[in-house]
């Protein structure tokens, strides 16, 4: 997949955007950058991900970026 970059912005292939969305988090490994999606409504996908908890939002939002970074540096 080719990614272009000009002018500080990243600009994604049509497929990709349609796939995964428009909006991305962008984590810097040092040696490579990894994306990930962010839904249209994050709140909603970290409940139907965790289901049923006494965590606040905070705490899930916490967990699920320590998640990211963790899968990015694989």
């Amino acid at each position: 997949m080719k990614i272009e970059a000009e002018g500080g912005r990243i600009y994604l292939p049509k497929e990709t955007r349609e796939k995964h969305g428009e909006k991305f988090e962008m984590i810097d490994r040092g040696d490579k950058i990894v994306l990930f999606p962010i839904p249209d409504d994050p709140l909603e996908a970290l409940r139907e991900e965790v289901g049923e908890t006494d965590k606040s939002a905070r705490e899930l939002v916490e967990e699920a970026r320590e998640a990211m970074i963790e899968q990015a540096g694989r």
